[in-house]
């Protein structure tokens, strides 16, 4: 092996390992705002929170815009993928909302778990990026983990486990988007950005018939909500630059160290033995797939593979 390829292997790796790093702080960062959801939601309705959630995100994409060291306009090279990632983003937000407020903080968990299954299922046809065999296995284990939450059968599931399972299909699309668009475009904030604005317009539309007065602290939390997203999904949109969408989505795993704390102090809710079961074999999946991606022999090469048609403007 000639000493170029070498340090393009170890550049590669080097990449993907910065892309771990990336969703790891991800993780802490969206469970603290999915805890700020459940604390604040059950007193307001989603339009309320999202609208002027939405509104901070997108003051906060602006004023990151004008440091020295960005200041790239909020323009898009892709608005029809664009705007297919902010409805799906849209979709999501209701959708997590209704279901952190029906069900507990760790079996949402569960269905974000599903999220590498997904993204592993829409990559092929909509990235060209398709999982190894091997891959597949643990995709198909995670699906296991998940059949973990309901020991008594289709019968124990609600309507909370509906609005999961929708959240998780649209979460997962609007990172399918998210990574498609990085392929042309290294502005991580036009993609923080254009979601949130469709979250803030659609929410405003029914924003004057739910809302209610609200308390000064309650709104406190909602800053802070914005503040935890908008550095939570910039760190995401670079992360998924740097690895298909079926490896960082497993990584998400790790939120469900910090929902059973968080559920624990702040709500009173231990996970039954269901879930732990389930999240051991999801992680211990996830985990496979992030090592198909940094062994070299687990990335593929050409114009399916998984690193090598990543394109930026950068």
């Amino acid at each position: 092996m000639s000493g170029a390829a070498v340090l393009a292997g170890r550049a590669r790796r080097a990449a993907v390992l910065a892309g771990v790093a990336l969703v790891v702080v991800y993780t802490a960062l969206i469970a603290g705002a999915d805890a700020i959801t459940k604390l604040v939601g059950g007193g307001y309705a989603a339009p309320q929170m999202y609208c002027l959630s939405g509104l901070m995100v997108m003051g906060l994409s602006i004023l990151a815009d004008r440091h020295p060291r960005q200041r790239r306009g909020l323009a898009t090279r892709c608005p029809r993928a664009m705007a297919l990632r902010a409805g799906a983003t849209v979709i999501a937000a209701v959708s997590f909302f209704q279901a952190f407020r029906l069900l507990p903080f760790a079996d949402v968990f569960l269905f974000i778990a599903l999220m590498p299954i997904l993204a592993g299922l829409m990559s092929g046809p909509i990235l060209r990026e398709h999982a190894r065999p091997a891959a597949w296995v643990a995709l198909a284990a995670g699906a296991v983990g998940v059949m973990c939450l309901f020991p008594a059968g289709l019968k124990s599931v609600s309507a909370g486990h509906a609005y999961a399972l929708m959240a998780s299909i649209s979460g997962t699309f609007s990172m399918i988007m998210a990574r498609f668009i990085g392929r042309y475009e290294s502005n991580a904030l036009a993609q923080v950005f254009y979601p949130n604005m469709a979250v803030f317009v659609v929410m405003a539309l029914a924003l004057p018939f739910v809302w209610v007065p609200m308390r000064g602290a309650d709104l406190g939390w909602i800053a802070g909500y914005a503040l935890l997203l908008f550095a939570a999904r910039w760190l995401l949109v670079v992360a998924l630059r740097l690895l298909a969408a079926y490896a960082v989505t497993p990584l998400m795993n790790l939120q469900f160290i910090w929902m059973v704390v968080l559920g624990a102090l702040g709500f009173g809710e231990w996970p039954g033995p269901g879930t732990y079961l389930g999240v051991a074999i999801l992680i211990a999946s996830g985990a496979y797939l992030v090592w198909d991606q940094v062994v070299p022999q687990g990335v593929r090469w050409g114009r399916s593979g998984l690193l090598g048609n990543v394109k930026t403007d950068a």
